[in-house]
Parts: structure tokens; sequence; C-alpha cells
């Protein structure tokens, strides 16, 4: 038993210095003017009517000009096809493609981007997903870092807007394990794919260098092929970065409870290496552990164990730019739920019936 101590502790402190890590990590962001280069933005949307005009409206702010939006609409039900219709027509910059149907062995995301990819003509592509929200110097910004630091793909996680009691306790373990498992320092300073992140949220690339590697079509069977874009890149010897907490890019993911569910049920496992064993075992210390010390340890011990899970709950609410004291309160709810996603995960993985916006995804 006292090895099992012993490694739930150097656990929980690896946790501790991995958040505390990451909060020091702060990328400097340059809003200087750009040369003359096209960025193309490009946004796959399905059903996306709630969505797809405040982006649209926010690009037309952008403080750089110089760009085109194309929307690729997904088989909209809904009114995406008529919002975007509108702007098109106001705005010369941007254009609609519209889908009539998925070809055989493609996912819906991963064909709408592919398209895109192969429709733009700028010098940057950035993906950017329609729930998102960018503020004026989002694309000044991100290309004037990935340009000083000679990358190939910048990343990033929106600060994610929370409503509902269901989101808050579902939604915050996104960011909870990644920045408390990888230093985001990382992945921009190796070379190792297993040091890999990124979030289909908002996906910079080097044109020239996406052309070339032509990751969705590579990935076009992927559920998660932003991280695994990242490890391809790295694969193939190119600079990568992931970054949170810019104050430019907000997003509200999910809706509900049952939404946020579905949505991290379909990725939760490509946190740990794809491997539902590292899951569990993730799940199991970080939260059942304090259970073991308990019974083994002083009750100084006890309070001195709770700080740590408390300040690298914290260090991780603070990074994330969200609410600390929710964060805190909330973390035996925030696990219950994280279980359920690896359970969920696992069935749609031995099942092969996942299915996303109408779509089945084997």
């Amino acid at each position: 038993m006292e090895i099992i101590v012993w490694i739930i502790l150097i656990f929980n402190l690896l946790q501790l210095l991995v958040a505390f890590t990451n909060l020091l990590f702060q990328p400097n962001y340059s809003s200087e003017s750009l040369q003359s280069d096209l960025i193309s933005v490009l946004i796959p949307a399905r059903n996306e009517e709630n969505n797809i005009g405040n982006l649209l409206s926010d690009l037309q702010q952008q403080s750089y000009s110089n760009i085109e939006v194309l929307v690729f609409n997904d088989q909209s039900a809904d009114q995406t096809q008529t919002i975007v219709t509108d702007f098109v027509k106001n705005d010369q910059r941007f254009q609609i493609i519209n889908s009539d149907s998925l070809p055989n062995g493609w996912l819906g995301k991963n064909y709408a981007c592919y398209v895109l990819g192969n429709r733009a003509t700028g010098s940057y592509y950035l993906f950017l997903d329609a729930d998102v929200r960018i503020g004026k110097n989002l694309i000044l910004q991100t290309v004037n870092y990935l340009k000083k630091h000679q990358l190939s793909l910048l990343s990033i996680f929106p600060k994610q807007q929370m409503k509902t009691f269901g989101e808050f306790i579902t939604v915050p373990n996104m960011n909870y394990i990644l920045l408390t498992m990888l230093p985001l320092i990382l992945v921009e300073k190796t070379n190792i794919p297993s040091l890999s992140a990124a979030n289909g949220q908002l996906m910079l690339f080097n044109s020239k260098i996406y052309k070339e590697i032509q990751p969705h079509e590579k990935l076009k069977l992927s559920k998660v092929e932003d991280i695994e874009t990242a490890r391809l890149f790295k694969r193939n010897g190119l600079k990568v970065a992931c970054h949170t907490g810019n104050k430019e890019i907000s997003c509200r993911m999910y809706n509900s409870y049952n939404e946020a569910v579905n949505g991290f049920s379909k990725n939760v496992i490509m946190f740990f290496g794809n491997s539902t064993l590292l899951a569990i075992l993730f799940w199991l210390i970080t939260t059942l552990g304090f259970i073991v010390i308990l019974i083994e340890k002083s009750m100084v011990f006890n309070f001195g164990f709770v700080f740590v899970l408390s300040l690298t709950r914290m260090l991780v609410a603070i990074k994330s730019r969200q609410n600390v004291f929710f964060n805190i309160l909330l973390f035996p709810l925030q696990q219950i739920t994280l279980a359920i996603f690896i359970y969920k995960s696992a069935v749609h993985h031995h099942q092969k019936n996942y299915e996303w916006k109408g779509r089945k995804i084997t």
C-alpha cells in the first residue's frame, strides 16, 4: 500500500508542476501589421444557423482585411446557407461552397476541410469552427506568431464559454487533462510526436506545407484529426505549437450536459495516447487517490494533499480563463462526468456506433 501512496503523491505533484509550467508559458503575440499576404479563413459548417453569422461578422471587423473567407455548407438542414449567402452578396471576400453529398470513406468535417484547403488561394490557411467568436486582432496575432517562430501549424484552445450547470461539470475536463498532462512548451520546442496537441476550433497552417502534407486527406477517417494532424506534422519534422488563454478567441462548445457528454466521448481517449487503460488509470488516481491517502496518512498530510489538488485546479482555471471557485467546488462532479466520457468512448469504440450531427461515425 505504501508504494501506491507514493505513486499517487508523485503523480499529483507532477500534475501541479505541469500546470504551473503551463501557467508560466505565456506566448508573446504581436499585433504588428503584416505584409500583403492573403489569408484564407476556412470554415466548415453543418447546421450552424445559431453561430455562423456571429463569426462572419467578427471576420468583417478584423484589423487585417486582406482575407478571403470560404464557408463549406455541409448539407445543412437549417438556415446556414441563407445566412452565409447574405454575407457573400455584401462582401466580395466571402464565398460559399455547397455540398451535395459526402463521398464514401470520409468523415464530414475532414472532407469539408479538404475541399476548403484545395479551393483556398492564400499564403496561410486559418481553419475555424463555426461556433467560435474572435477579436479584431486574432488574424494578426496568430499569423505573426506563426511566421516569427517559423511554425507549420499553430493551434489554440479557445476560452470556453459556459452558461448551464451541465456545461460547468463537463467542459472544464478538457483543459484539466490537457494542462496537467502536457507542458505545452514541449509541443513547440521538441520534435517528439507523442508530445502533440491541437484543437480543430482554430488551426493555422502555412498553406504551402498544408498542400504538400494534405493532412485532411491522409486522416479522412480520423475522429480526432486535429491531434493526429499535429502528430503527422511532427513525424515529418515540422514545427507545431499549441496554446491556450488567448483573449482573442472564445467558444461555447456545447449548450447542455448531454451535448457535452456526446461530444467529449468522441475524443477523450486520444488525450491518453488512444489507450482506454491509461484513461481509466488517470481517472482512478485523480478521483479515488485521496481515499488511499486518507487511510494511510495523518490528517496534516491529508490537508497538504487536498491543498495540492486545489492548487492544481486553480492554476488550470487561471490559465484557461475559467472561474476558479466553480472549478474547485465542482471538482467531484467533473470527475464523475469524466468517468462517463471514458465509459461512453470505450463503448463507442467497441460497438462502432458513434453519431455526430446526424451522421454515423464508425
